[in-house]
């Protein structure tokens, strides 16, 4: 592919990484459980899509370094959020599963979220509506890459 960050291609990429950053910065106050940071919520969410993991493959998930991320598990754990549970293959580690509380957390996190959105939504036409919904996918493997 050819440099993306000059002329046309670079102003989209410029628009592109500021419309997320805003969009993501106000989606960061739709917060249901204001104790939790952004941080421990992204490891509930991670726990969440995974089903469980060690922390130090969350740690990796989440980018943060594995005493970091021990801290983080404690702190939920403390809370009832995640469980910690010997491993099944080596008695050394522990792997993380979250809690029924923490699911219903979430769960009330995302339509409180996608309340938001939905509002947000309300005020394009049906042809940027279009777009955005084609858009979607996209977004999603850019999230993921």
């Amino acid at each position: 592919m050819s440099d993306l960050t000059h002329g046309d291609d670079g102003a989209a990429v410029n628009s592109l990484r500021s419309a997320v950053m805003r969009l993501s910065r106000r989606l960061k106050h739709q917060r249901v459980d204001e104790s939790l940071s952004p941080t421990e919520m992204s490891v509930l969410g991670t726990l969440s899509l995974c089903g469980k993991a060690t922390p130090g493959e969350l740690a990796r998930k989440e980018h943060v370094q594995p005493p970091s991320m021990t801290r983080i598990v404690a702190l939920l754990e403390s809370k009832g959020l995640v469980r910690l549970e010997p491993h099944p293959e080596d008695r050394r580690q522990k792997v993380v599963t979250k809690t029924e509380q923490a699911e219903a957390m979430l769960e009330e996190s995302r339509r409180k979220r996608n309340a938001f959105l939905a509002t947000l939504v309300e005020g394009l036409d049906e042809d940027e509506w279009a777009k955005l919904r084609a858009a979607a996918p996209v977004l999603e493997k850019l999230a993921h890459l």
